[in-house]
């Protein structure tokens, strides 16, 4: 039998371990594949297309601003139309004669009060003559026509600006400020004035156009229109927390009326302010203001980022003289590109884990039969007269094949055995018959025995052989058939597999079916190397001797550390367990409570009796450290198989613990407080309860707190 023992005992664990993770590879892989490429394509798409829409509405939002300024002259001709149409004007109007200085200040009293009501910061009535001799008016006097108001832009020196309203020249200074990305300033301050003019005609009795009315606002230091747009357009809800959303008018390249903040998230003593006389990034100067393009992409604004839209500003004459632009910060979009990607990843690997978990279950219970056929192996390897019997199999099934062809050598290998056994009897027989009569021959018969003897135990050697060379055949032939017919298929997996995988389907279904062959084949000898701790006695004990073995038993493992083990054995129950798997939970326990506390700190083990109703129905075991505590997100998983947060660990204690406890009806309950300690209850009744129709997890309770914890 050291055939069977080679066979089935040196490589059942390097066979079991590598059919099992093979059988996980070869089943996560696809999922992997499709998953990184589903998330791969979902983040180019969201870049892609949300990039395209942010595009979209900057430039959007730059259309209502140009509207909204062409909007503001034609208020300002409105204005000046029902200031001209008002009772108080025509009143003094008519009055107006040639000597009519006095008039003239009376009507312009009105004028003043009527810009203080509109909100305009100048209103003058000027003549056809006035308006002649003004070199900024006469430039507006071609595009009148008739009685027709006309607008437009008008950039004016201080001294011209002077002229109109001395306030107006004060009013339009703005410091520059050197700002990152943007051309070196020719200049520390900015006096020029952009105006928003409009120039009214104002006949007399007769119909003629004697007067006009010369009003607007100066755009330098005024924040109503840059404001209005950005409330139109960047409304509560239309950008994402932490997004700012600015308009701003420049003269040439300075931003001389901006919402644009001076910090954009102030702390302290800071103000947010606004940062007037800072310039336009030089890409942005160039394209715009030289070459008189639309601007829509990202641009360096002052100090960050912005997804931006620029459009360059004439005045009457067609002269580029500034832009508008608006805008909002693109950090907090790439703050929720980035969010994406990790909650994509974390979905991700939370697949992966399930689905492997699954599937490592799954390769569990397909290597079943295996199992069987190995449990015979290693009986008849022992001496035992058994058979594999039925594997609950399709009769075309492979295993069921291999077994029932096991089956009949084995009967073939007792037969001959019987045979060869009766043989040698006879021959004895006669020997000793011939040995009474030929007491001469007694040396040469000796000899003849020997020899006899010698050639019956090759005979028996030679079929045993024969026997587990046939074996040996047919394990081989079957599992290397099924091995050939996936690697087949998988090397035209790789070449069909696409966003085609129909057309491969029936080659998956293939390579699924000859892996459960495999699985099954090889699932006897995977389970060579399991423990048989499972199947283990169960026996009455008193929990205090226990717990003392424990105690010696981890000393070893935590002397390094300062810990302080407090003992509070209190319970005189008998309970049914195993001796060794109770020990080797507990140490775990204690081990664990030992590593949470870096070094130093106290546990305490309590014991207890149970006692419901009255009655005593078992035993209680707790173990609480003073440590770091799990967080509750980690609560759930502490369990969980292959979960651990030490570098060292490898994720099976406290899984395999539960396991043992579980099958026994036991119960074990954590209570954990992050930063105070975790409690961890094990309840083990007086009569074990071997229930197995429970799912390995079910029945789990966990709570962040110490006190909120209880189970019969």
């Amino acid at each position: 039998m050291s055939f069977f023992s080679n066979m089935f005992g040196v490589s059942w664990q390097q066979m079991q371990a590598k059919v099992r993770y093979r059988i996980l590879i070869l089943t996560l892989l696809p999922i992997l594949l499709t998953l990184v490429s589903l998330v791969f394509i979902t983040i180019y798409w969201n870049i892609s297309y949300t990039g395209k829409q942010l595009f979209m509405k900057v430039k959007a939002d730059l259309t209502v601003a140009n509207s909204t300024l062409v909007t503001v002259q034609t208020n300002q001709e409105n204005q000046l139309e029902l200031v001209m149409e008002s009772w108080q004007f025509q009143n003094d109007f008519r009055q107006l004669g040639n000597d009519s200085s006095e008039q003239r200040e009376n009507l312009q009293t009105v004028l003043d009060q009527a810009k203080k009501d509109l909100n305009l910061d100048f209103l003058r009535l000027v003549s056809v003559s006035e308006a002649a001799a003004d070199p900024d008016l006469r430039q507006m006097l071609p595009h009148i026509e008739g009685l027709a108001p006309f607008s437009g832009l008008m950039v004016l020196e201080p001294s011209r600006l002077s002229r109109i309203d001395p306030a107006l020249a004060e009013r339009a200074e703005v410091s520059v400020i050197k700002t990152m990305r943007a051309q070196e300033p020719s200049k520390t301050e900015e006096k020029r004035g952009l105006l928003s003019r409009s120039l009214f005609p104002v006949a007399d009795m007769n119909g003629n156009v004697a007067w006009y009315l010369d009003g607007g606002i100066m755009l330098n230091r005024d924040t109503r229109i840059v404001d209005h747009i950005r409330d139109l357009v960047y409304d509560k809800g239309t950008l994402p927390e932490r997004s700012i959303g600015t308009v701003t008018i420049f003269l040439d390249n300075i931003r001389i009326s901006t919402n644009v903040p001076l910090h954009f998230f102030p702390q302290g003593d800071d103000q947010q302010g606004r940062a007037l006389g800072s310039l336009v990034s030089e890409e942005v100067r160039e394209k715009v203001l030289i070459q008189g393009l639309l601007w829509v992409d990202r641009a360096f604004v002052f100090n960050d980022w912005f997804i931006s839209a620029y459009s360059p500003l004439e005045d009457i004459n067609g002269k580029r003289i500034g832009m508008i632009y608006t805008g909002f910060s693109e950090s907090p979009f790439i703050h929720n590109y980035l969010l994406n990607i990790i909650e994509l990843g974390t979905i991700l690997m939370l697949v992966l884990l399930v689905s492997g978990w699954l599937v490592y279950r799954g390769a569990y219970s397909l290597l079943q039969p295996i199992e069987r056929i190995h449990h015979v192996v290693k009986a008849v390897q022992s001496g035992r007269n058994l058979r594999i019997g039925s594997l609950g199999l399709d009769s075309d099934n492979e295993l069921s094949n291999l077994a029932e062809q096991f089956d009949r050598m084995l009967d073939l290998l007792q037969r001959r055995n019987t045979q060869i056994q009766a043989a040698a009897e006879q021959l004895e027989v006669k020997v000793e018959e011939r040995t009474r009569s030929l007491q001469e021959k007694t040396e040469e018969l000796q000899a003849n025995v020997a020899l006899l003897n010698e050639t019956r135990q090759q005979l028996v050697i030679n079929e045993k052989l024969t026997a587990l060379g046939e074996l040996t055949a047919g394990i081989a032939h079957e599992i290397n058939n099924p091995t050939a017919v996936i690697l087949g298929n998988m090397e035209l997996l790789k070449y069909e597999l696409g966003d085609r995988a129909e057309d491969v389907e029936e080659e998956i279904e293939l390579v699924i079916q000859q892996v459960g062959r495999i699985s099954t084949i090889i699932r006897s000898l995977l389970q060579y190397s399991r423990p048989g701790e499972f199947n283990a006695p169960l026996e009455m004990h008193q929990i205090t001797p226990i717990i003392e073995e424990m105690l010696v038993l981890v000393r070893h493992s935590i002397q390094k550390q300062q810990v302080v083990l407090n003992q509070e054995l209190n319970a005189s129950y008998p309970i049914q367990v195993n001796r060794p798997q109770l020990l080797q939970v507990l140490i775990n326990l204690v081990v664990n409570a030992a590593h949470a506390m870096n070094g130093k700190g106290q546990i305490w083990i309590r014991t207890y009796d149970w006692v419901q109703h009255g009655e005593p129905i078992g035993v209680k075991i707790e173990v609480e450290d003073e440590g770091k505590g799990i967080p509750e997100e980690e609560l759930n998983r502490i369990f969980d198989p292959f979960f651990t947060t030490r570098k060292d660990g490898t994720g099976l204690g406290l899984s395999l613990s539960y396991g043992i406890i579980k099958r026994i009806g036991g119960t074990i309950e954590v209570n954990s407080t992050v930063g105070k300690g975790s409690l961890f209850t094990i309840g083990l009744y007086h009569k074990a309860i071997e229930d197995q129709s429970n799912t390995p997890y079910e029945g789990l309770q966990f709570s962040g707190k110490h006190n909120d914890m209880s189970k019969d």
